[in-house]
């Protein structure tokens, strides 16, 4: 999966942006990630509920929900409520994680729990069965265009080993720095769903470039991919 990120898209023609990923010939995004930051849980402010509806009416690609923002047991369900397809909250401000999935999923959206780049996933694998997506940041939250952090894919790797085996039923899903040169070591990693901003939004056709990244990682984990 490939969910292009707004954040790197022109805010002042987002139903256009997302016109862009939205079909590529069939082959287009399959979710769209958005960014909300407070300025209070990172240096950064983009956007919030407000113009998440005003996309939610503007496209039919699913809205996949990042919220980097203090007190998300608050705010969140707010935006499942109002039909985004994933709301991810972080572990790092949630008060309580799995009430707030349990909110999540009765309001209409999948869960997702996000963690940061320095925190660890074994103190979360018993909170995260409560979810349905898990987002390992790979780089610092709050702002694009960032440069990928490898390390993170030691996480993504025993995500990926608890999803085999059958101890977490989830999707894994990665955000920061995806690109030509780093997606291909995030799919073999064990990703499931690749966000991706300026890779798509910063080329000249911003759908080709979705497409282009989804052969990328079908030619580096093939057999994840076979009937």
């Amino acid at each position: 999966m490939i969910a292009p990120s707004i954040l790197s898209a022109d805010f002042a023609r987002l139903a256009e942006e997302a016109a862009a990923v939205a079909d590529a010939g069939g082959n287009g995004a399959d979710w769209l990630h958005v960014d909300v930051m407070d300025a209070h849980f990172v240096p950064n402010l983009t956007l919030g509920l407000p113009v998440v509806k005003a996309l939610l009416a503007a496209t039919d690609v699913p809205l996949d929900c990042h919220l980097m923002i203090d007190d998300p047991d608050r705010w969140a369900v707010g935006y499942a409520e109002a039909g985004v397809h994933n709301v991810t909250v972080h572990v790092e401000a949630a008060a309580d994680p799995v009430a707030l999935a349990k909110d999540l999923r009765a309001a209409g959206a999948l869960a997702g729990l996000s963690i940061k780049p320095g925190t660890p996933l074994e103190p979360y694998v018993e909170t995260l069965r409560h979810f349905d997506t898990l987002l390992v940041m790979s780089v610092e939250p709050g702002f694009g265009g960032q440069v990928f952090m490898p390390e993170v894919l030691d996480k993504v790797r025993a995500a990926r080993r608890l999803v085999d085996t059958g101890h977490l039923r989830l999707l894994v899903e990665i955000d920061g720095g995806i690109n030509d040169d780093t997606i291909e070591a995030a799919a073999q990693a064990g990703v499931d769903c690749f966000v991706a901003g300026s890779a798509v939004y910063d080329a000249d056709d911003p759908g080709r470039a979705v497409a282009l990244l989804r052969e990328r990682v079908h030619a580096a984990t093939p057999h994840r991919w076979t009937a």
